[in-house]
This record gives C-alpha cells, structure tokens and sequence, in this order.
C-alpha cells in the first residue's frame, strides 16, 4: 500500500468539503511549505503576531494560556488532520494571548495569510472549503465553551472519552484536567469510579 504524502492527506480533508480542482491543488503545493517541529516545541508564544495556519499532518498540539498566577490552562488539542491557529492574532494581525505547543514530533503543512488570501481571491471553491472548515470549528468551539459552561466534571470527563477517546493516550492527565477545567487530583477521583 502506498503511504500518502502529506498534501494527499490535506487534499483528502479538503475534498470532503468542497470540489478541488487540480490547478487549485498545485497552488496549494505552491504557496505553502512543509515544516518539521520536535516535540515540546513552541509554534507560536503569547504576544507574538501569528500570520500562519498549520494542517496537522502527523503529530499532535495544545493550545494553551498563563492566567495572571502562571498557572496553564489548556484550550485545544489537535491531531492529524487537523489545523491550529490563533484565530485572534490571524485574523486581526495583532499580539497573540496564546500558546501553541507541540506534544510529539510533528510535522505540518504551512500557509501564510497572504498566501491564503491569494488562494481565496483566485479559486472561488476555495471559499466554500474555507467557510465550511470555519463552521466547523467555531461549532466545536462553541460545544466546548457550553460544556465548560453547562455540565459537571464527571459530564466533561465522559464526554471526553466519548468524544475524543485519543485524548487518553496522547495527552497527559495533567494537561487533561486543565483542558476539563479541574484540578488532576478531582480527575484521578472520577477516573476511579
């Protein structure tokens, strides 16, 4: 069986969501890069401006920010197939309030914003993919924001595994319980029940 190349990968996630002619696939290759990062690795620090969009194609991250104490809290982890952001400093050319961290060596395909609106302004379909991909995500978003909202620790916990059962063996307890919104000791308590 023949391994898929990164932008196979990309192309794949795409073509779910819209047509993707090949004059649109090569300027994809074209204006974007593929990039390397070890394990542990910061993509982008808060304050930094962020210009750059990744597709995750192996590997996996956290987003995450410092409180005013230093403590972590742990917003997003994302896998293969996947795109990490800072939806802030992207879209609004500022300083960043986040973190974004690799936790395994990963490898990404990069996309600069003015090579994304290039893509946009040239390739209509694009539109259609990009919107589509925005949906989605602000809907994960917004179902996250109501969990922290709307449902107990134990709720979270079981949503997780039922949700993102891959959590569980990639991602530290401690960066799990910061992700739910509770303390690693409150954690080991539910797990055990």
């Amino acid at each position: 069986m023949q391994k898929l190349t990164p932008y196979d990968q990309l192309f794949g996630v795409f073509s779910k969501l819209g047509e993707l002619s090949i004059t649109l696939k090569e300027a994809i290759i074209e204006q974007s890069k593929v990039m390397s990062l070890d394990k542990n690795q910061k993509v982008l620090s808060e304050g930094e401006k962020s210009d750059r969009i990744y597709f995750i194609v192996s590997g996996a991250v956290r987003v995450f920010y410092l409180n005013k104490e230093g403590i972590e809290t742990n917003t997003w982890f994302l896998f293969e197939n996947e795109l990490v952001i800072s939806v802030y400093s992207f879209f609004t050319s500022q300083p960043g309030f986040e973190y974004i961290e690799t936790l395994e060596d990963s490898v990404f395909i990069v996309l600069r914003k003015d090579k994304l609106d290039w893509l946009y302004e040239r390739f209509v379909e694009f539109n259609i993919i990009g919107r589509r991909l925005t949906e989605l995500y602000y809907i994960r978003n917004e179902a996250q924001a109501n969990s922290l909202r709307m449902f107990s620790a134990k709720q979270r916990y079981e949503q997780l595994i039922q949700n993102q059962p891959q959590l569980l063996n990639r991602i530290s307890l401690s960066h799990i319980s910061s992700y739910l919104g509770i303390s690693r000791e409150t954690l080991s308590r539910i797990r055990k029940k």
